[in-house]
């Protein structure tokens, strides 16, 4: 069939339900000769006489009361169809898929998530974690969440994460053991946890900063790993010092399981970023996720502001 043979279904229907071309006309808008010129058009492209025509009345013919029983269920799932998705649009309802990488979720996610799903029933989560960029349109992913200078310049972002800045960790039993670091290059004799990254392949290089004074080093160390979370679990089991950020590691400097090293010499580091394709067509389910972000955000930062 044709495409051009839906062209005039509405009309068709119409016509037949209203019992006329003028009563049609006023529920679809439009002239009674601009639905008359309609319909011969899609009698013409069917071949059929849908309709006998008087000065008195428009009935169906026998063909046109078979076609009407054909075409009219169609059109009304069509019709359910987009009025079920208009309302789904309006509503945060169906899946969301998040791309993240561990430490943006251990950060950002993991905290608010029991949350988050309570106050949205009707959204379910697919959270895919990757170390590395991924294109999210073309992997079908709503929004990834990055840091902020990895995010592409035709992306949309909004920041949904603390301000962060490096941290140098080690467990109490690691320092009564091998002593604590009072500067930055005291790390250079330390067994120092490595973190690769997945995407060029490099050992990170310890970065400080203090006033006017920024230098890196290269540590050295027996283990070096490519997960934020493995990294945070072996400073906590005592194999060595470990560099990361913030955002979810001080409830362990707050019990004593952890004790921050060198902390005048920590730079700060890019905010994570929620990002997604288009601002003119967020769907319900991603702006709540956004919206709950930055409220749980901004309550952190009032709660910080409080306590210094």
């Amino acid at each position: 069939m044709r495409h051009d043979h839906f062209d005039g279904l509405i009309a068709f229907v119409t016509v037949a339900e209203e019992g006329g071309f003028s009563a049609a006309a006023v529920k679809l808008g439009v002239t009674p000769s601009a639905v008359s010129q309609t319909i011969r058009n899609l009698e013409r492209r069917l071949g059929l006489v849908l309709f006998n025509r008087t000065t008195r009345s428009v009935r169906l013919t026998e063909t046109g009361a078979r076609y009407l029983a054909r075409v009219k269920p169609a059109l009304d799932q069509l019709s359910e169809a987009s009025q079920d998705l208009g309302e789904e649009a309006d509503r945060p309802v169906g899946m969301l898929r998040i791309n993240i990488p561990r430490a943006a979720y251990l950060i950002v996610l993991q905290p608010v998530l029991r949350r988050f799903m309570d106050a949205y029933p009707e959204i379910f989560l697919e959270i895919r974690v990757d170390n590395f960029l991924v294109d999210i349109v073309s992997q079908g992913f709503d929004a990834g969440i990055r840091f902020g200078e990895l995010v592409e310049k035709d992306m949309c972002a909004v920041m949904v994460g603390p301000l962060l800045s490096a941290q140098v960790l080690a467990s109490p039993q690691y320092l009564e053991q091998y002593g604590t670091p009072s500067h930055p290059r005291d790390l250079l004799e330390h067994n120092c946890i490595g973190y690769r990254h997945v995407t060029t392949g490099q050992v990170e290089r310890w970065a400080f900063s203090r006033g006017s004074e920024h230098f890196d080093l290269i540590v050295k160390g027996r283990m070096v790993v490519n997960d934020s979370e493995i990294l945070l679990r072996s400073a906590l089991d005592g194999l060595g010092i470990i560099y990361t950020i913030n955002g979810y590691t001080e409830r362990f400097v707050a019990q004593g399981k952890l004790v921050r090293l060198v902390a005048d010499w920590s730079p700060d580091f890019p905010a994570l970023h929620l990002y997604y394709p288009d601002r003119r067509r967020v769907p319900a389910k991603l702006r709540a996720l956004i919206d709950f972000l930055l409220s749980e955000r901004d309550i952190a930062a009032q709660v910080n502001d409080f306590i210094l």
